[in-house]
């Protein structure tokens, strides 16, 4: 058998941890080949291994068939392989073309020819379907567009091999599906695909083979044709898996957040959140379901003190906290899981212990006459990452040096075990895999059983549909519709957040 890599025996340590155990990945010519594993399996170190950004401590690596050794990334892309980063390698105020040249600027009589270099970016957009403007600034496009850039830097370098690491993590539903059909256009000329994920329907739609890792160590490869979702599910985490939210129904209680009138601008200053009035209850998770860009960071942003309202209130157990400032409004009793975790989530150059404590660590017993009590503090960190399974080799290890899955967990486990009042959660389970979705979904029935109101946006719809008791569905920032969530499903929450209108009558399951 032809294979256009081999990564045969491959072991990756780090200080106090083995990456990746003498693990093997066999890819053919052609294929879209799945990379699959938790949080922190070490599927990312694998493939830094292959882009040569890590040398590994045993084993070898051979590219169609030749035994090569890649020891920094112009090494990989001289083999004809690209890597798109999860977290983009971008310059924000560079254009598109700048951003693709760098590191290869095309010159004619010494100067740099941006002209010819924007045709050539224009031609490969065009080729594989990518429509980028080679013109737009990265600072003012959208995060798939963004993406888009990164894979269109490969190309201009020649890739035949891309690897993907978790590309449709900050994507949208439609933007995933033009993913797909990129992927499928790179592979109709010729390229070959590693795609490395932990979404199981995506591997279903688009991969040819999987490759599955569990704590470091190679579980097998299989043919998609014949998996399922459950098969890959229970092969990933090594149990079982439900897909399915297991809860009682709802018992509410008194009005939590109470929401009036509130108008939010964007950075524009255009009215993105419209005259918006919601409710939540203690005892009930709200869920918001609406298509990107609707409105719901601009919400959230206000209700957490990150971004003032131009109008409108909010209350809060009865305080208006609607300029608030963001410690202010924790001290509240406000929780916030925040869509972006780098931006508003962790500060990655502290440790994974100081993070956890980052809520609190101002507080008795951490601090004392205004002295930090670090032993405490990370006695209470060890707890929290033993109790959501965050996997690290220690509570000092820099945030940074985290999976993007492992981060979302601190972040959830220092939210959720201040257990407040009113947590607003978005994007929980952005990038975590089946078993730590299966984990947090059933933390937050329990915080709601406890009494807690909880806000949930998400652009899983699955996520809302399965969590939820009751949906808004956001539309042009106003909430258009309140429904129940067992009396709905995905066509008539599509209908709506198109903004569409609910038929009077119509059956809804």
């Amino acid at each position: 058998m032809d294979y256009v890599i081999e990564m045969n025996n491959i072991r990756k340590e780090f200080p106090g941890i083995v990456a990746n155990d003498n693990i093997t990945l066999q890819v053919k010519q052609g294929e879209i080949h799945a990379l699959l594993g938790e949080n922190g399996a070490g599927k990312s170190t694998l493939m830094n291994v292959l882009f040569g950004l890590y040398q590994p401590e045993r084993g070898e690596i051979k590219v169609r068939g030749e035994k090569v050794d890649i020891t920094d990334p112009n090494k990989a892309n001289d083999l004809g392989i690209g890597m798109v980063h999860q977290h983009f390698m971008l310059v924000q105020n560079f254009s598109v073309t700048e951003n693709i040249i760098l590191g290869s600027e095309p010159t004619t009589r010494g100067r740099i020819d941006l002209g010819k270099a924007e045709k050539h970016v224009q031609e490969i957009s065009d080729r594989y379907g990518l429509k980028v403007d080679p013109k737009a600034k990265i600072e003012d496009i959208s995060v798939g567009m963004q993406q888009r850039a990164e894979i269109l830097k490969t190309l201009y370098r020649g890739a035949e091999i891309l690897i993907f690491d978790e590309p449709t993590a900050s994507l949208t539903p439609q933007e995933i599906k033009e993913l797909i059909q990129i992927m499928n256009n790179l592979i109709d000329e010729g390229k070959s695909i590693i795609l490395i994920t932990h979404k199981l329907k995506e591997i279903m739609q688009v991969c040819d083979r999987c490759t599955v890792i569990r704590r470091g160590v190679g579980v097998g490869t299989v043919d998609v044709e014949g998996a399922t979702e459950d098969s890959l599910a229970e092969m990933m985490v090594g149990r079982e898996v439900s897909f399915k939210v297991d809860k009682k129904p709802a018992q509410p209680g008194e009005t939590v957040l109470s929401i009036k009138d509130l108008t939010v601008e964007d950075i524009r200053k255009v009215d993105v959140v419209n005259k918006l009035s919601l409710d939540v209850r203690a005892g009930e998770i709200m869920g918001v379901a609406g298509v990107d860009g609707n409105g719901q960071t601009e919400l959230v942003e206000a209700l957490t003190g990150l971004r003032h309202s131009k109008s409108g209130s909010v209350f809060v157990g009865g305080k208006d906290i609607s300029h608030y400032k963001p410690r202010k409004v924790t001290e509240t009793g406000i929780g916030h899981i925040p869509q972006d975790r780098h931006k508003h989530g962790l500060v990655l150059d502290f440790t994974i212990g100081e993070n956890l404590l980052l809520q609190t660590y101002y507080q008795k017993p951490f601090t004392k006459t205004g002295i930090l009590n670090y032993n405490l503090m990370y006695e209470k960190a060890e707890e929290l990452i033993k109790e959501y399974d965050v996997r690290t080799p220690s509570s000092k290890t820099m945030a940074r040096s985290l999976s993007g899955g492992n981060q979302q967990k601190a972040i959830i486990a220092r939210e959720i075990d201040r257990s407040p009042e009113l947590l607003l959660a978005a994007q929980p389970t952005r990038g975590l895999d089946v078993g730590a979705i299966e984990f947090i979904h059933s933390k937050l029935i329990e915080e709601r059983d406890k009494g807690r109101g909880i806000l949930l946006v998400s652009l899983e719809l699955e996520e809302v549909l399965n969590v939820s008791d009751r949906i808004a569905v956001i539309y042009e920032g106003e909430i258009v519709e309140i429904v129940d969530a067992d009396k709905t499903n995905e066509q008539e929450l599509g209908l709506l957040m198109a903004g569409g209108k609910k038929e009077e009558g119509e059956p809804t399951s």
